[in-house]
């Protein structure tokens, strides 16, 4: 109590001291002279550290935006990633400008390319105008515009065999089954190169999902694609001309759906190599594969194939197949049916080249493997390649099947992940014991 009654006595006089200071101040120009000067030169520090704290505020925000600093040498290449606040290193040593590398970052909304549903087509095609200025996909800009020379580059480091695949979506739907698909492309083809064709996985985001398989040595390129340069000098260099005109009908189906199947063709035409989706699981090398396509179905009866599919293409550089591909895409799309403009695409041409009066498909040097080349399971039976047996009898199909899919004549399984991508991969399935076999890190099933 005395300790509290001394501490207020304390309190009181030190008060009284503060106000008696301020009499004096009020009564003495002198020290009210000198007091303005005091409280202006605060003034003054204050505001001079409000703005040099945000400065600091801005710079501390530039430096820590979630870049990488990364550096990995093996036998057969060197992959260096460098960053400053401004520029990016990519492994093609491309400086890329920070903008467009923290927007394709940030660009994980919802896709401009799906059109909106239950209008009418000069609806669409009225929404489709509006919203040209955000489909930055069909213009060059300052970092697709490397396109060329990085692909270039990074082919000229040597490959086995080049694939290529293409993924139109946000960066964070790449996910467990594509990377198996990746794993099991370089489990056949050590040596083999792929290149993605992405805006979204050209970037940090994609480096960081990727980088469990560059830290391996693979070879791997995410780069922007520059479509004017693809179909410059294509039949469908008229197509995007018009398209982007705003006056033509993108159709209901998602465009994005579309611009892969062109983007496929464009760069198997102008670069040659193998395309593969990033739903498909390998299981063979297929380096000594030319010029082919695989049939999707076949008639029961006739033992003839009723449809083509074109998530694996093999095709040297410059093939005269592919041209008339890009034909019928410009003449004859429809972004209104289901892969009109892909499978159905190209069972068109070819149908008409077997049926024309010279020697079919002989004089374009081109071979149609069966489905059990790269759709051995069709897509309305996938799931049950899925699921684990629970039975013994069960058990036994899922050995064959495992069995045939690992034998001679199977390069690859196609996962149908629009029918698929729902259903678990159970273990002791069919595809569990594939992925077993034919992957790398195996931390992804």
């Amino acid at each position: 109590m005395a300790l509290l009654q001394k501490f207020s006595a304390f309190n009181k006089a030190a008060k009284r001291r503060i106000f008696d200071h301020r009499v004096i101040i009020s009564h003495s120009p002198k020290s009210l002279f000198f007091t303005c000067i005091i409280f202006s030169s605060i003034s003054v520090f204050i505001f001079l550290d409000s703005i040099l704290s945000n400065i600091l505020l801005h710079s501390s925000h530039s430096k820590n935006i979630d870049f990488f600093t990364t550096r990995k040498t093996n036998n057969k290449a060197k992959q260096t990633f460098d960053i400053d606040r401004t520029t990016l290193l990519l492994s093609t040593q491309d400086k890329v400008d920070n903008d467009l590398v923290v927007e394709s970052e940030l660009e994980e909304t919802n896709d401009p390319l799906v059109p909106p549903e239950h209008v009418s087509r000069q609806e669409r095609i009225a929404w489709f105008r509006r919203k040209l200025p955000e489909l930055h996909i069909l213009n060059s800009n300052s970092l697709s515009k490397q396109f060329h020379r990085r692909v270039l580059e990074f082919l000229s480091g040597g490959c086995s065999v080049q694939f290529y695949m293409v993924w139109l979506f946000p960066a964070k739907s790449f996910g467990k089954r594509n990377l198996l698909s990746v794993e099991s492309l370089f489990k056949a083809h050590r040596q083999g190169c792929l290149i993605i064709l992405s805006n979204s996985l050209d970037s940090n985001r994609g480096y960081r999902i990727l980088k469990p398989l560059l830290d391996w040595g693979f070879r791997i390129l995410t780069v922007s694609p520059d479509l004017p340069f693809l179909v410059n000098n294509t039949p469908a260099e008229a197509w995007l001309k018009e398209l982007k005109s705003g006056t033509k009908d993108p159709g209901a189906i998602p465009l994005s759906q579309n611009l892969s199947n062109l983007m496929r063709l464009t760069i198997l035409y102008k670069y040659g190599g193998i395309y593969i989706d990033s739903d498909i699981i390998v299981l063979r090398d297929f380096s000594k594969l030319r010029n082919v396509v695989g049939a999707q179905s076949i008639d029961a009866v006739s033992k003839q194939w009723t449809r083509l599919n074109g998530a694996v293409m093999v095709f040297d550089i410059y093939h005269p197949l592919l041209l008339d591909f890009l034909a019928e895409f410009a003449l004859t799309f429809d972004g209104n049916i289901w892969g009109f403009n892909g499978p159905y695409l190209l069972s068109r041409v070819i149908t008409r080249i077997i049926r024309s009066k010279s020697n079919g498909y002989h004089d374009f040097n081109f071979t149609i493997f069966p489905p059990k080349a790269f759709y051995p399971v069709h897509w309305h039976r996938i799931e049950r390649v899925l699921k684990k047996p629970k039975n013994e009898t069960e058990l036994r199909w899922v050995e064959q099947m495992v069995s045939e899919l690992n034998g001679r004549d199977t390069y690859a399984i196609h996962l149908w992940m629009k029918r698929s991508g729902d259903c678990k991969i159970e273990e002791g399935s069919v595809v569990a014991r594939l992925i077993l076999d034919h992957c790398l890190i195996c931390n992804n099933l």
